[in-house]
């Protein structure tokens, strides 16, 4: 019964906390750049876990994105993991609603430095597409908000340093290709939505540039409890490329915004261990600054996930 009324308190925080986070391609979550990570010297932590998480997210539009993922860590010892992440994405918004697979994450994670003080991790890994970010709507291309896939293999890297009170991680992120995405404005000419798509950046044969991010998260660990508050720059140090509707490739809107630059959020989690084998945590994040120009579709309004972690 304990469980359940606390994990009903953290549905409700939910809820009432929605706030801009993470638009990052999904590295941010990703082995050792991962936010609230354990560590304990006192007590031998479980050495696998699987964790069910549940996210709701508000575009700048009319998008809303529910995604439900499944995050698998196999440590092979005690200094290597490794970390599979499958998520299931639906979009519902006024051009249509989607859903399918999402993007594949494969990342392998090993302790290279231990001691009682603080621990070092470096990650290498990936991500799949799982379909050519071309879904489309009565013959008419959608734009990125509405695609269940960046339709990019991607390159990961990162390290971490870690200890009771602190976690400083940096990583990046490599697109390796560019999508197979068709939206342009032309398509939607002559359509009663006209008008509204304009809203939308433009994304036929999107390249995406190199993400850097810098994670720093303050921790506050209790035997059951533990929160952490940070803060997590996103840096597209190259520019996003984009087929417009004149046949042209470009890096800017109309506007004169280029697709590259800093998004900052603060981000905080609060976790609960019901017993040494499973756990809850709530994460929330204000997105303090934000690209001007994203047609990568990840720009979130009001995002949460909440996750249910089972250690065996």
């Amino acid at each position: 019964m304990a469980r359940l009324l606390f994990l009903s308190f953290l549905l409700s925080i939910a809820h009432l906390l929605f706030a801009q986070g993470c638009s990052d391609a999904g590295f941010c979550t990703m082995g050792a750049m991962k936010p609230d990570q354990p560590y304990n010297k006192k007590v031998q932590l479980r050495l696998r876990t699987m964790e069910l998480s549940f996210y709701r997210g508000t575009t700048t539009l009319t998008p809303v994105v529910y995604v439900a993922t499944a995050d698998f860590n196999f440590s092979l010892n005690s200094k290597n993991t490794i970390q599979l992440k499958v998520p299931y994405q639906y979009v519902t918004g006024r051009l249509a609603d989607t859903q399918s697979l999402g993007d594949l994450s494969l990342c392998f994670t090993r302790n290279v430095f231990s001691s009682d003080r603080f621990d070092v991790n470096v990650s290498v890994g990936g991500k799949i597409p799982t379909n050519n970010s071309d879904k489309s709507v009565d013959g008419l291309p959608l734009p990125m908000y509405y695609q269940t896939s960046l339709g990019t293999y991607d390159f990961i890297a990162g390290i971490s340093v870690i200890n009771r009170k602190w976690l400083f991680a940096t990583g990046i992120q490599v697109p390796l290709n560019k999508n197979n995405n068709q939206f342009i404005w032309s398509a939607w000419d002559g359509t009663p939505e006209e008008a509204y798509v304009d809203r939308y950046a433009q994304a036929k044969g999107l390249s995406r540039g190199i993400d850097v991010m810098l994670r720093v998260e303050r921790n506050f660990r209790f035997s059951r409890f533990n929160c952490s508050l940070g803060l997590l720059p996103i840096y597209r140090v190259t520019r996003d490329e984009v087929t417009n509707s004149r046949n042209l490739r470009t890096s800017e809107d109309p506007n004169g915004n280029v697709a590259s630059g800093l998004a900052l959020s603060g981000i905080a989690t609060f976790g609960y261990n019901f017993d040494t084998k499973s756990g809850v945590r709530l994460l929330v994040g204000h997105k303090i600054e934000q690209r001007e120009f994203s047609p990568d579709g990840l720009t979130r309004e009001l995002v949460s996930s909440i996750t249910y972690i089972y250690r065996f």
